[in-house]
């Protein structure tokens, strides 16, 4: 163990920490890859990958949430047709 500025740091638990963070990394990179690719399937399929992020993005959202986000979307609709 090293002492810096009275604060012990054990180098076997610096070492685990990253070596786990590293790992998460190349877990998070390849599942995201793996969503890029389901993307691009479905686009190949003919869908709409924007309405799928959009929708995607909605189901995360609570009922409410949506809801109001709906109608602010409709107000400023109507308030560009004037």
């Amino acid at each position: 163990m090293n002492t810096f500025d009275n604060v012990t740091v054990s180098a076997g638990l610096i070492k685990q920490v990253v070596s786990q963070i590293e790992t998460l990394e190349e877990r998070k990179s390849q599942i995201l890859s793996d969503i890029r690719d389901t993307f691009a399937e479905a686009k190949a399929q003919g869908l709409d990958v924007a309405t799928l992020r959009q929708l995607i993005k909605l189901r995360k959202m609570k009922k409410e949430d949506v809801e109001e986000q709906e109608e602010l979307l409709e107000i400023y609709r109507r308030a560009l047709e004037q």
